[in-house]
């Protein structure tokens, strides 16, 4: 597998190609793990939609939603009442 292939993209867009290892694995290239300080040993979320693809949000967002999550501070949903 290579680091994929950048391409062209307006300000703060990135897009890059990767390939799917025999494993379902892939590396993120080094361009992207740079610029969103992605750095081995580092856990990062994954979310996915059927409709709208993967996302791997920034690091912020996964700290935020462990603190939220630890701290007690989600907000009660309607449909968990009973």
């Amino acid at each position: 597998m290579n680091g994929g292939n950048n391409m062209k993209h307006p300000n703060d867009k990135y897009a890059w190609t990767v390939k799917i290892g025999e494993k379902g694995q892939f590396v993120i290239p080094k361009e992207a793990r740079d610029i969103f300080d992605i750095n081995p040993g580092d856990t990062i979320i994954v979310l996915a939609d059927k409709k709208k693809g993967i996302a791997i949000p920034p690091k912020s967002l996964f700290t935020k939603l462990t603190k939220t999550i630890f701290d007690g501070d989600l907000p009660e949903r309607e449909d968990d009442e009973e």
